[in-house]
């Protein structure tokens, strides 16, 4: 098989992989309540923020077990989602009128990455 093969399977298998993990995901509607708890007005703003995290995690964390290194650090990963996230979240946080540093996004970056931590996956899944 030549290289360009290899990473074409590979390809199709993440993106196997991202759909599977976005099926499993948490609601996003959950996850803007258990983060903007009192930013009702902007929900669907805030929707879209959250949904761009919750993504952009998934698709860091696929690619890191896609090559074998699930245990890379969370500093890697946290730069990653910001580069690829970090932007378009800042500018939908600044339009809903919620704090939009930096710091704050990493955060809620993180925020997410507990709570989909947490998630209770279902029994029958398999990747």
């Amino acid at each position: 098989m030549t290289f360009t093969g290899v990473l074409s399977a590979i390809g199709k298998d993440f993106e196997k992989g991202l759909a599977w993990a976005v099926k499993y995901a948490v609601p996003v509607e959950k996850l803007v309540a258990l983060v903007f708890p009192a930013a009702a007005p902007a929900a669907a703003t805030l929707a879209d923020a959250t949904t761009l995290i919750q993504n952009a995690v998934l698709e860091v964390e696929q690619k890191y077990a896609a090559a074998g290194a699930q245990s890379g650090t969370g500093t890697q990963k946290l730069a990653e989602v910001m580069t690829l996230a970090g932007a378009a979240v800042t500018s939908l946080l600044t339009q809903a009128g919620v704090e939009s540093s930096t710091a704050y996004v990493q955060s809620l970056v993180s925020a997410v990455v507990a709570i989909l931590n947490v998630q209770a996956m279902p029994a029958t899944a398999t990747a």
